[in-house]
């Protein structure tokens, strides 16, 4: 493959007559502790975030705020990105409502799942074993119909419940962020404190891990994982540290494991450590490289400074183009042509 895509692992020459773009959605009340997401205007609205994002997606704009699908730097979000590949491959995603707390205002396949709670305080997910389940009926649905299930998500605050979930499990993780500033003192802080109060003879049991300190988008994927017929379909997550957690967790399941595809962005953050923990999950990945130095917007060239980074399946949904025979020139071009009609609203 060209180095649009880089591989860590091995090359797929993968044939696709029916692809779908998922898109999970959930939130964890993590995003509203000040300073840890970089979600939304303010830590109360990070909350709304993903129901936004499904709407600039599906709609190609958000009507139901006054939000844009920019940072206050001007920096396009991931679902901008996701947007623009939708529209190239003339594909329409479903999304799934893993536990919200704003109402959709999109059409979502409902799970009917709670929020995840602050870990600090108590259980963070009530009934982990009914998502997945959910999903699993989900995933049995979806491989009948579909021969590549790219899965992404949008989580505030999921790479810290990814951050719990990982150092819980055993392995020396250390997330990445959507600030350029990791606020990695934060999250240890949390982490320490979540940890402290888990059993750790408990910690092989993914059940009881998922119950302390995940969020509802990751036993929602993990059951997806378990239902989906690997005869027939083939599955990427889309995701950086957020993906590597369920891919953690699915090994716990004794599932096969999925390939990971996220951005060279993730990568790159030095206060994270994506390709070790690829390497102990002993998981695929493959990172997107846009080069949005090069491609003539401001705000897109602050993923190369660290901002956002990844999201919504972002690096998924580019690689999802390039697979379905779009050259790198032109999902570039397409970004790029979204992003400055977006920069003029």
């Amino acid at each position: 493959m060209p180095d649009f895509i880089t591989p860590e692992y091995h090359n797929h020459a993968l044939s696709v007559k029916n692809p779908l773009f998922c898109g999970v959605l959930a939130n964890t009340l993590l995003s509203t502790v000040p300073g840890l997401s970089g979600a939304g205007p303010s830590p109360k609205d990070s909350l709304l975030v993903p129901v936004l994002d499904a709407e600039l997606i599906i709609n190609g704009e958000i009507t139901s705020t006054s939000a844009t699908p920019n940072t206050a730097t001007g920096c396009p979000t991931p679902a901008a990105i996701t947007r623009a590949m939708m529209e190239l491959i003339n594909h329409e995603p479903l999304f799934v409502n893993a536990g919200l707390y704003h109402k959709p205002t999109v059409s979502c396949y409902d799970l009917y799942g709670e929020i995840g709670q602050d870990p600090r305080g108590g259980q963070a997910l009530q009934d982990p074993k009914h998502l997945f389940e959910r999903g699993k009926s989900l995933g049995k649905k979806l491989t009948q119909c579909h021969d590549l299930i790219v899965i992404g998500e949008c989580v505030p605050g999921g790479t810290t419940t990814a951050l719990l979930v990982l150092r819980a499990l055993g392995y020396q993780a250390h997330v990445s962020s959507a600030y350029p500033k990791n606020p990695t003192d934060l999250k240890e802080t949390i982490a320490k404190e979540v940890l402290s109060h888990m059993n750790q003879e408990r910690c092989h049991d993914p059940w009881y891990v998922m119950s302390c300190c995940a969020d509802p988008m990751m036993p929602v994927v993990c059951g997806i994982v378990a239902g989906c017929d690997r005869k027939r379909s083939h599955l990427i997550l889309a995701g950086g540290t957020q993906m590597l957690a369920v891919a953690a967790l699915t090994k716990m399941f004794g599932d096969p494991i999925p390939d990971i595809v996220t951005t060279i962005y993730v990568k790159e953050d030095s206060s994270a450590n994506i390709t070790e923990i690829a390497e102990q999950i002993k998981t695929s990945i493959w990172y997107v490289n846009p080069k949005f130095g090069e491609i003539g917007h401001k705000g897109l060239a602050r993923y190369c400074i660290g901002e956002v980074k990844e999201g919504m399946g972002a690096g998924g949904a580019m690689m999802l183009a390039y697979l379905l025979g779009k050259t790198p020139d032109e999902i570039k071009q397409a970004i790029l042509t979204k992003a400055l009609a977006y920069s003029r609203e």
